[in-house]
This record gives C-alpha cells, structure tokens and sequence, in this order.
C-alpha cells in the first residue's frame, strides 16, 4: 500500500492531500494570507490526526512544482523536501498545470483540448496546452492574453480553459468553442498524478530538485535607496 502526502501551494490557495493507493482519504485547502508560511506543518499535522496516521506511514511526499507563486512554491518545496529528507522517503514533482487539466478531465464531455492557465499579472498567464490523455500540445510559456489567442485551436476543437486565470481570460476570449470551468486549485489532482509516478518510481533528485518559477524572480529596486534589491 502507498501512501502519499501531496503540497499545492502555487497559488494563494493552500492545499494538501493524502491518497492511498491513488484513492484520496482526506483533502485540506486553506485560503487566507499567510497560510503557507504560518500554517502549512499545522495542516499536515491536522490531516495526518484526522487520517489516523504518523509521518512514519507516509511511503512518499508529493509537491506542486510551478509555475506560480514564487513565495508559494518555495515554501512548498522546502517543506516537501525537508519532508522526505527527514523520513528517507521519495520525493515527488507534479506540473502544477497538468494536475488542474487532470481535474478538469472529470468535466470534459467529448473531444476537446485543455488550457490549464494560472494568472501572472494584468493580462498575462503562464499556460500549457493539453490533450485528454494529458500530453502536452503546446509547452509551457507565458503569454499576453488578447481576442486572438488560442484562435488556432478553435478552429479544430473545443477548448476548455482551466485555473485561476479562468475569469479575466473570459472577459477577453468569446467563441463558441471556448469553454470555461470552475476547477479548484487541489492538492488532491497532485495526488493522484503521484501515485502514477510513484508505481513507476519516477522519483525527484532530493538534493537538487528546484521549483519551476518559469520566470527569474526579481525584486523590486526601492525608490528611496537605490542600493537596496
């Protein structure tokens, strides 16, 4: 039997999971400023209680690997790795936009494609293109959403866009081929893409495995001393 503590902490939302065998016991999602730092090993250790489990019984720890928040990411995958290091068990990296098209699938009725999308700033989104089997069409980037984007993908399928960028991206794209769904960022989706990797011992380098900001994170050059970064 394999049990797996997955982290999703890409966003805003924080989300944790424990799945076994790839069938999820127990999900905790929290969504207040400060979550990820103040209250993520409070979770965990409220949803292992609740599960009737000890860290000893976990046999790997999941993580959400980016794009997203870089504060978020990091502290995920610090914890996720600190985690694994301490039990001597595998760890395990999850695209954060495969799992949201892994749970948009359950909502997809006939062919289609999947957009799973997470916000950056104003109009841009760091994007990848999916079919139903989960491989990837277009590879991961960053783009600046406008009325044309995706337009040639209209033109062969339904689109079906997913994540947190859902809402501005529908104030801008309007075809009759455009889908929009309400899929929760969940560490449960990560989970379940774990489990996958897990039976075929698709294991993260634990000393070297970083998360995937997708863009290079930089500070903000203050305006009163200019030697500050």
């Amino acid at each position: 039997m394999a049990v797996i503590l997955s982290l999703e902490t890409s966003t805003p939302i924080c989300s944790i999971a424990l799945h076994k065998d790839g069938v999820l016991m127990k999900e905790k999602s929290l969504d207040v400023p400060g979550a990820h730092s103040e209250k993520l090993m409070e979770m965990i250790d409220s949803l292992l209680g609740e599960c009737q489990l000890a860290m000893e019984n976990v046999e790997a720890v999941a993580v959400s690997e980016g794009p997203g928040s870089y504060t978020g990411l990091r502290i995920g995958v610090s914890v996720a790795k600190g985690l694994a290091f301490a039990g001597d068990i595998p760890l395990i990296s999850i695209s954060t936009l495969k799992a949201l098209a892994y749970g948009a699938k359950s909502q997809i009725k006939g062919k289609g494609l999947i957009v799973a999308m997470l916000d950056a700033r104003r109009m841009e989104v760091y994007r990848e293109v999916f079919d139903q089997e989960l491989e990837t069409v277009t590879k991961l980037d960053s783009e600046i959403i406008d009325e044309e984007s995706f337009s040639n993908l209209f033109e062969k399928c339904k689109v079906y866009f997913v994540g947190d960028a859902v809402k501005k991206v529908a104030e801008v794209i309007h075809h009759t081929n455009a889908v929009f769904l309400d899929v929760p960022i969940s560490a449960e989706y990560v989970g379940s893409l774990a489990f996958q990797k897990f039976q075929m011992e698709e294991f993260a380098d634990l000393a070297y495995f970083v998360p995937n900001y997708l863009k290079e994170f930089k500070a903000l050059q203050s305006k009163k001393n200019p030697l500050l970064i």
